[in-house]
Formats: structure tokens, C-alpha cells, sequence
């Protein structure tokens, strides 16, 4: 069988990896990775693809930048052209960006069978552009790979129940392996002097908080008064360093730094005492390091865990107690049974 993957940001190399890293373990199965470029920043896209041992990209379509539009475009056009000239037998999409959006869409043009994992998530606001995305590679696919029962659940309630699997959560695969790997791999803690304190991380990237200059503004206040009681510890994104520095805004309390790498980025949640972030990823990675997170948004995708108790809105006053275990991520066994209702699949089709 051959698989093209279809990937461009930092989530999504993490999860090619657990996926991958199946794929290759249960051959019969000629995997081409396709890497959009939407992530062209080293400290955002090279350094994954070296930590992680993920295999590298038979095409680099190098699209970064530009509008949505513009980006998918261009996204649309470089892989309609690869899929013409390879024809797999399947397309692999992740998650909810641009080039999850570009790659279904391709496919699904061509009559090539779209394979989405992470499907079902659904933060129930049409104005992000990721939900756009997510719930129309839903509807394009004919496998549809859910992390929990809150995502079969979605998709039901939309109509769609052909081809799909809870497979538990490939983060959860891909934390667990990173946690042992960063124990002698990162040096994060004693280069940033952290060992023995107390501090919290966070991240800040999507468009809808960058992009709204009050919006922007309150957040970073938000994230000032959580720093009078530890300092922050800031991996500042690409585009949020451009804005800040745009605004002169420098906020107090908070230690900015270059995006972390995957494992130091694991060493430096698994010491720490809460996350701050806007990213669907670093949610359930605090999670799995059972860290509180505070999610800056208006809402969130990753509902379950709100209501286990380990996740709340800024919008929140407080979270939910007790804090309980969430039952169907998996038990780092994801990226195999993903691997297996592939091969299934396809061998049905025969």
C-alpha cells in the first residue's frame, strides 16, 4: 500500500512520528512523507524531524507564509500535482490546519481515499479557521480516526458514522515516548537555572489573540498577573515575537525564549506547576503530565479535559474538582491501532 502523509506544522510531525514509527514496525505499508513547509521556521519544523526520528520528507513543498487563502492555494495546487504523479493508494491528514485542509482537499478531487486522524474534534466556533478545517476533512474521509468518544460522538450527531474508529489519542504515544527520552536527552532545566523552582509555561500562537490588537493585549495582562505569583517561562512564536515587537510590548514577570525543541519542551512541562496556551497540543500534553492548564481561548476542542478537571478556559474562575484520569486516550498503543484499521482497510478494498 502506499500512503502519502501529509504534514507543515509542529503537531503534526509529532504525530507522523507515533504514527510512523507503527507504520514502519508493521510494514506493508510504502509510507511518503509530504511536508507543506507551513512551518519553515528550524526551530519549529528541522529539529522535530531530527528529535524524533521521523523519516524524511520525499517532497519538501517549502509553502510557508501568505494569507489562508493564498497558502492553501498554493498548498492545493503543489499536491494535486504529487498525487498525480504517485498516485497512493491513500492520503493520511492530521488535525485541523492549512495543509490538513489543502491535502483532503486534493485527494478528495482526485478520488484518493482520505484517512484523517484526530477526527471529530470540535471547539463549536465557526470563526477559527481549524474548525473549518477539521470539519471538512471530516466529511471528505473515508477513515475517520477519533482520539476519544467525545469525538465518535461529534461525528454522529453530523451524520457521519461509515469508517470510524476510536483509537485512542497519538499525543498520548507521543508524550510518553518524549518524557523517557527527554529524562537524558534535554538540558533545558539547568540552562535556564529552573532546577528546584517553581515556575509555569507558556505558549501563545493563533491568529485570533496575535491578530486583535485589544484582544492581544488583555491576554498578555492575563499572563502578567499569573506571573506575580511564579515567572513564566515564554517559547515565543515566530509570529507572537513579530507582534510584540511591533507593539513594544515586553510583558513583566516572563522569561521569553526561542521555541523549545520536542524533548526540552517535555523536560521543562514535567517540573513545572501550571500551562498557559492557546495550542490545542500543549493542552492535552499538560494533561498527560497531569499539569493544570489554563487555555487562552474562548473555548476548546480537548472538552474532556475541562471536565476531568485538569483544563480551564481564562474566561473560567476556577477549575472543576476533582481532577480525574480521562480513560480513552490510549495506552500508548495509538499509532499501532491507527496502523491496524489502515491495513484493514486496505486489505478489504482488494
Amino acid at each position: 500500500m502506499k500512503l502519502f502523509t501529509i504534514v507543515g506544522a509542529r503537531p503534526q510531525f509529532i504525530k507522523a512520528a507515533a504514527v510512523s514509527r507503527a507504520v514502519a514496525e508493521a510494514g506493508g505499508i510504502d509510507e511518503a512523507i509530504i511536508h507543506t513547509g507551513q512551518h519553515y521556521d528550524a526551530n519549529m519544523s528541522d529539529i522535530f524531524f531530527d528529535e524524533l526520528g521521523i523519516p524524511a520528507p520525499a517532497r519538501h513543498l517549502g509553502i510557508g507564509g501568505g494569507s489562508h487563502g493564498a497558502m492553501t492555494g498554493k498548498m492545493l495546487e503543489s499536491l494535486e500535482a504529487a498525487m498525480m504523479e504517485d498516485r497512493p493508494d491513500a492520503v493520511l491528514v492530521y488535525g485541523d490546519t492549512n495543509s490538513t485542509l489543502a491535502g483532503a482537499l486534493a485527494a478528495s478531487k482526485l478520488h484518493i481515499p482520505i484517512v484523517h486522524v484526530e477526527a471529530g474534534l470540535r471547539s463549536f466556533n465557526r470563526k477559527m479557521p481549524e474548525e473549518i478545517n477539521r470539519v471538512v476533512a471530516d466529511h471528505l474521509s473515508v477513515l475517520l480516526l477519533s482520539p476519544t468518544q467525545t469525538g465518535v460522538d461529534n461525528l454522529k450527531t453530523e451524520g457521519l458514522t461509515k469508517g470510524v474508529h476510536a483509537v485512542g489519542d497519538v499525543m498520548h504515544d507521543a508524550t510518553l515516548y518524549a518524557i523517557e527520552q527527554s529524562k537524558t536527552r534535554s538540558t533545558v532545566m539547568s540552562d535556564l537555572e529552573l532546577d528546584g523552582k517553581d515556575y509555569a509555561v507558556c505558549t501563545l500562537h493563533r491568529a485570533e489573540n496575535t491578530d486583535d490588537v485589544d484582544r492581544f493585549a488583555r491576554v498578555i495582562a492575563f499572563i502578567e498577573d499569573q506571573a506575580k505569583t511564579r515567572p513564566v517561562i515564554f517559547p515565543v512564536h515566530p509570529r507572537t515575537r513579530k507582534v510584540m515587537a511591533e507593539r513594544g510590548i515586553k510583558p513583566e514577570g516572563v522569561v521569553q525564549i526561542d521555541p523549545l525543541g520536542y524533548f526540552d519542551l517535555h523536560r521543562l512541562l514535567a517540573d513545572s506547576s501550571l500551562v498557559l496556551t492557546d495550542s490545542g497540543g500543549l493542552q492535552k500534553e499538560a494533561y498527560f503530565h497531569r499539569k493544570p492548564c489554563i487555555t487562552l481561548r474562548d473555548e476548546t476542542e480537548w472538552t474532556e479535559t475541562v471536565g476531568a478537571g485538569w483544563n480551564r478556559l481564562w474566561t473560567m474562575d476556577d477549575w472543576k474538582s476533582p481532577r480525574v484520569d480521562i480513560t480513552d486516550c490510549g495506552d500508548g498503543d495509538a499509532g499501532a491501532k491507527t496502523v491496524a484499521v489502515i491495513k484493514d482497510w486496505f486489505a478489504a478494498q482488494k
